[in-house]
């Protein structure tokens, strides 16, 4: 009996946490507040982190020289003084700390280069005769950092790679189960740009991304409960953002609004369904009532609608509202934004759009919502793609490598 209590209070006290590794665990923590704090803006003054965090101020300082040391940040004088005392100095996140984002499409593969303060350095675009496959989608990557040797030769730290693409992603390893347009079936498209660049490679949803950057720097910047509905070339994604979080699911496979029933009479989707909200609101069906071949006039023609244009915008209008009054129902959002061509169709009929969704939602939950059009306009996977990476970062401070 002794030895059995002795061995079940050693086993006890082996697993409880010391006082050492939590102090630890706190020290991470306020590191990543601080550097949450100062990534993509133009700085904080260390009066306004220590407001911020209500940490105290030899704390912050503490903070910032470590965040400092790493390379992570870096202070400056403001060029502005009250007057009063001693000027806070600012913090600034380093512009040389980068993400590699990645975005393939049905006609080519976008890289960009942005700083951990939200400076784009770099915006690439390979365009391909047909939908690359994720292998070629890799090495099209790698072949584009290659290309940018000088680039990073000249000071760049790279400390990941976040992508972005177009279908149902696999959050725990990134793979791809399915991108229909770019014709990818079980694509292990994490590790095929981990294996082709050598850098550590994170994939995702795009609209999923794009509710990220949206909440962080865009049109749901304050706003910890929203929807983000895109729709482009390659149909309608989505993502949620509630209580501050992105919604993921199980598996990293929540948000898809596209594939919502919107018409039990409507035609089948390439998923399998009948009705789809993205068999009904398209592009290229808008585009074919405007008479338009490129997508970059439509923004202009939603001005000068001809009755054809006005009842195809109509039309879409009245589905789209059906899938936002249920997203409002189900989801209690605080505001939606839409982006691509879903925010012409609300710049094109604003109120149709307002008031059918609050005719067909519950009172109570959408009598504060806002429906408003997206921000970041074509920089939104770009941003998000990056945050997919810097995420991380600010997790885990004293991991990026000097």
């Amino acid at each position: 009996m002794t030895a059995a209590r002795s061995a079940s209070s050693s086993d006890s006290t082996r697993a409880r946490p010391s006082l050492g590794s939590n102090l630890d665990g706190v020290r991470q923590h306020n590191l990543g507040t601080i550097l949450r704090l100062v990534h993509g803006t133009p700085g904080r003054s260390r009066s306004e982190l220590t407001r911020a965090t209500g940490l105290s101020r030899s704390t912050i300082g503490a903070l910032v020289a470590e965040l400092s040391s790493l390379g992570l940040v870096s202070e400056i004088e403001p060029r502005v003084s009250t007057g009063v005392g001693r000027p806070s100095p600012v913090v600034r996140a380093n512009p040389d700390v980068v993400v590699v984002t990645v975005n393939p499409d049905i006609d080519g593969v976008s890289v960009g280069v942005v700083g951990l303060d939200g400076s784009l350095h770099r915006r690439v675009r390979h365009a391909t005769a047909a939908p690359p496959t994720a292998a070629e989608a890799a090495r099209i990557v790698a072949n584009v950092l290659e290309g940018l040797r000088a680039l990073f030769d000249s000071g760049l730290r790279p400390v990941g790679i976040g992508a972005a693409v177009p279908g149902s992603v696999r959050e725990a390893d990134g793979v791809v189960r399915l991108a229909p347009h770019l014709e990818w079936v079980d694509e292990p498209f994490a590790a095929l740009l981990g294996e082709a660049t050598g850098l550590p490679s994170q994939v995702a949803n795009d609209a999923s991304l794009g509710a990220t950057a949206e909440h962080l720097f865009g049109a749901g910047r304050g706003i910890d409960d929203l929807i983000y509905l895109n729709g482009g070339s390659g149909g309608i994604g989505g993502g949620v953002i509630t209580r501050g979080l992105p919604l993921l699911g199980g598996f990293g496979f929540a948000g898809e609004f596209g594939h919502t029933l919107v018409n039990s009479q409507g035609g089948r989707c390439h998923c399998g369904a009948i009705g789809c909200l993205e068999t009904e609101v398209s592009q290229a069906r808008l585009l074919g009532a405007l008479g338009l071949d490129d997508p970059d006039a439509l923004a202009e023609a939603v001005e000068h609608l001809d009755e054809a244009g006005r009842a195809e915008v109509e039309r879409q209008t009245g589905y789209l509202a059906v899938t936002i009054r249920n997203a409002v129902n189900v989801l209690n959002p605080r505001r939606v934004v839409l982006g691509g061509f879903l925010g012409l169709l609300l710049q094109a009929a604003p109120e149709l759009l307002d008031g059918e969704v609050r005719a067909q939602s519950l009172a109570a939950s959408v009598e504060p919502v806002e429906i408003v059009r997206a921000e970041l306009g074509t920089d939104v996977l770009i941003v998000g793609a990056a945050e997919l990476a810097f995420t991380r970062l600010v997790a885990e401070p004293t991991a990026i490598q000097r």
